[in-house]
């Protein structure tokens, strides 16, 4: 570096105003994380309640209950990894690629196993706890693009 330029002409204010950004960024992110893991753990609780009104079964109620659960031990997952990923420093965009994947494969792998327990080993029904997962999971996706749009609608306004 010379003259308090780095090698990309970046000055030191400029560095610091990206830090900035970037820390503020980091914090919206586990923010809307922890809104959007809330957010879907309601959505579950409203479906158990339908699902219980429909059927009167406290067995259907359960499985969706226990559908749901997984999905939010899903979301809760992504949102913890996303949390711990930002604590760690890159090494490498290769690195970070091998995480990523493993991070998604640990995910697919707790949802897989869950479920199976969940059908197998608590012979809940089927049908219900999947749909109880179904549910957990539009709420996730849903969640998080209505947050999304959110922090830019509010953006653009200010």
């Amino acid at each position: 570096m010379a003259g308090n330029v780095d090698q990309r002409g970046l000055t030191l204010p400029q560095n610091a105003a990206i830090i900035a950004a970037l820390c503020d960024a980091e914090t919206k992110e586990k923010k809307m994380a922890k809104w959007v893991v809330v957010t879907q753990a309601l959505v579950v609780l409203v479906a158990v309640g339908v699902a219980y009104s429909m059927k009167s079964t406290l067995q259907f109620a359960i499985a969706v209950l226990s559908g749901g659960g997984v999905s939010v031990l899903n979301g809760a997952l992504l949102a913890w990894r996303m949390s711990g990923a930002t604590l760690r420093l890159a090494h490498s965009a290769h690195h970070q690629l091998r995480l990523m994947y493993f991070y998604a494969a640990e995910r697919f792998l707790a949802v897989t196993l869950s479920l199976g327990l969940c059908v197998t080993a608590l012979k809940l029904l089927p049908l219900a706890t999947l749909g109880g997962f179904v549910a957990g999971q539009a709420a996730l996706l849903a969640a998080r693009l209505l947050f999304i749009r959110f922090e830019v609608v509010t953006k653009n306004g200010q």
